[in-house]
């Protein structure tokens, strides 16, 4: 069937949140759904171009299992693709024509967002919310700040969340009858992260997850808009009693690659007792490897005695305290860009960042104490090939009293102040390992590391770290060399 083409120019496109779905993959998604009833009443919210719902149909049309009807309701906002979309409509009316089955459509170009939230709320007297037995869903994907009008209208009906495509696809479920189907590509981050907490909870509260399907590559899925971003698909049918096991599917997202498949406990994906709900999507063979050997771990950071937290200084509410270069009356600050392999290269005279924090009455909260700590980026580039990068702050390198650590840093520390110079090198081995970086992988799908996270992760104990650090008499070891000593110290605990 043929997709009408538009043009959008990508600022406009950034300004929406929205990426148009590569025919392969709207005929991948479609292949999702299960039987459907013979009359489908189909939502498809944020629709584009059509691509989605020409998908849907060509499926119903080719496979012929009882589809008598097709009642598309299709939202899009950007009035400049109205026409590109009426035009797929129309051609999705002639194939249902030619498979016998009849097909409607309503387009609306209107805020699904606000528009739902009202109705959902019953503000809009007299016109109840509508009922759909399938949804298939690419929801524009952008950050809506805590003040904005999408915000508050979504807050309005329950909805907790701070971007547009988890808002699209919060309301999209509570649409659904029960037993409805819903297909829908999104980014990979509600999966994990404190901020996406509350909308995984509405998620696995109201959605039986029966598939997710991920790419290996990062761009694969939205090429044309040279979006680095990792994405999943999922296929969710409306209802509270999630399955025992799920199927978990990976592909490269070139156009004919092979799908892999593989079938897992629901257990394994979200873990019973975890409050987080954090998804975990094992996709090689080496991240349910990972898997098996961080959960024969029994140690938490809380076991340990040591505690993550992120960066205090966030530098442009103390921007008047900061200094390029170090003078008297000031003390170190901390950037990521002050890693160097393992250990701290400070001063960097030539980075861009300030190298110095004023130490005075004002700055002394935001400020540690000198001592060994263990420090990790909370943001690593698309480049890195680590999604987890460890360095150890020495005071014997770095002589200073007070130390800043910047709000783009996570630290380990013992109650506020430095931890033990062994236990220190040891989880330094630890979460530079592979093991650790696959795992960590699994629900990870965004390059953002959050404290949170590091401290959902089990830990080998304390005697294993310091067997570790006393064992690994240099920090600039090969990954190679990191993972042998690893595997050999988890080894002998078993």
């Amino acid at each position: 069937m043929k997709i009408a083409a538009i043009e959008n120019p990508r600022s406009r496109q950034e300004e929406l949140g929205q990426f148009l779905t590569a025919t392969p993959v709207a005929d991948f998604m479609a292949s999702m759904f299960g039987p459907l009833p013979k009359t489908v009443r189909l939502l498809d919210a944020g629709a584009g171009a059509g691509s989605l719902t020409a998908a849907f149909v060509s499926r119903c049309c080719e496979k012929l299992d009882g589809v008598r009807a097709i009642e598309a309701t299709l939202y899009e906002l950007d009035g400049e693709i109205l026409d590109a979309l009426s035009e797929t409509m129309r051609e999705c009316e002639h194939r249902c024509a030619d498979a016998g089955i009849r097909f409607t459509f309503t387009i609306h170009s209107a805020d699904f967002i606000q528009e739902m939230s009202a109705r959902l709320a019953g503000d809009l007297f007299g016109t109840h919310p509508p009922a759909f037995d399938a949804a298939i869903a690419n929801p524009p994907y952008r950050k809506i700040s805590t003040d904005s009008a999408e915000r508050r209208a979504l807050r309005y009906v329950g909805v907790e969340t701070s971007n547009l495509y988890t808002g699209f696809i919060a309301l999209i479920q509570r649409l659904l009858v029960p037993g409805g189907q819903l297909v829908g590509i999104t980014p990979r981050s509600f999966c994990n992260g404190p901020y996406f907490r509350p909308f995984r909870e509405d998620f696995l509260s109201q959605l039986e997850l029966r598939r997710l399907h991920v790419f290996e590559s990062r761009q694969a899925a939205f090429r044309d808009d040279s979006v680095l971003q990792e994405n999943i698909i999922f296929h969710a049918v409306k209802g509270r009693n999630q399955p025992d096991e799920l199927i978990i599917s990976s592909s490269s997202g070139e156009h004919g690659d092979e799908i892999t498949e593989t079938i897992f406990p629901f257990a394994e994906i979200v873990h019973p007792h975890d409050a987080e709900k954090f998804i975990h999507i094992p996709s090689t063979a080496s991240h349910a490897t990972a898997k098996e050997t961080m959960d024969g771990l029994s140690s938490s950071l809380a076991t340990l005695g040591v505690t993550v937290s992120t960066g205090r200084v966030v530098d442009f509410r103390l921007k008047d305290a900061l200094r390029k270069d170090p003078e008297r009356g000031t003390v170190p600050l901390l950037y990521p860009c002050h890693f160097n392999g393992g250990t701290v290269h400070w001063p960097k005279l030539d980075a861009r960042k300030p190298n110095a924090i004023l130490d005075n009455d004002e700055t002394r909260p935001w400020l540690v104490p000198s001592g060994v700590y263990l420090l990790t980026k909370r943001f690593t580039s698309k480049e890195e090939r680590r999604r987890l990068v460890a360095c150890l702050f020495d005071p014997e390198q770095v002589k200073a009293k007070w130390i800043g650590f910047e709000n783009h840093l996570n630290y380990f520390h013992a109650r506020g102040h430095g931890l033990e110079r062994t236990l220190a090198v040891g989880l330094y081995a630890f979460l530079n390992s592979t093991v650790v970086d696959q795992y960590f992988r699994r629900f990870s799908g965004h390059t953002q590391v959050n404290a949170t996270d590091l401290r959902t992760l089990n830990y080998p104990d304390r005697d294993t770290l310091q067997a570790m650090g006393r064992e690994m008499k240099t920090l600039d070891l090969s990954q190679d060399e990191i993972d042998q000593l690893v595997a050999k110290h988890l080894h002998a605990r078993r």
